[in-house]
């Protein structure tokens, strides 16, 4: 049952990412790239400026933006996860039937639960203290 519901949701997961990452062309790319390479440089070999000009932190905030964007949608599948998680514990807990080691179980599922939504707000605040402390 638990095997089929992990599995369930790393296909949801894996869906859901799919349909989150934009159709890029291969000029987008090459200027992402080339605006990357020489905001991390911002050498000027000649007296003119190369056909792309270097926008100073382009680089940098392009690096925050998929950081950010990354740590949202790994906190969006951690959170359902974990409410996923704290109803089972609840319908282990009602099934329970006054078994003590299932009691246990139970409580112990939710517990886990919470403390994995809380790593997961801390984790949120972290990276985002950090992103606006660098740029």
């Amino acid at each position: 049952m638990l095997k089929r519901l992990l599995l369930s949701l790393s296909v949801l997961a894996s869906v859901f990412l799919v349909q989150l990452v934009p159709a890029v062309s291969a000029q987008t790319v090459t200027s992402q790239i080339q605006n990357g390479l020489c905001a991390g440089s911002n050498l000027q070999i000649s007296a003119n400026p190369p056909p792309t000009s270097c926008n100073n932190g382009t680089g940098l905030s392009q690096l925050n933006s998929i950081l950010r964007h990354f740590v949202n949608i790994l906190s969006a599948i951690v959170g359902a996860v974990a409410v996923i998680m704290i109803i089972v514990g609840g319908f282990r807990y009602v099934t329970s039937g006054g078994n003590d080691t299932s009691i246990t179980s139970a409580k112990n599922t939710i517990l886990y639960a919470i403390i994995g939504l809380i790593i997961v707000a801390l984790a949120q605040i972290m990276v985002h203290f950090v992103l606006v402390n660098i740029s």
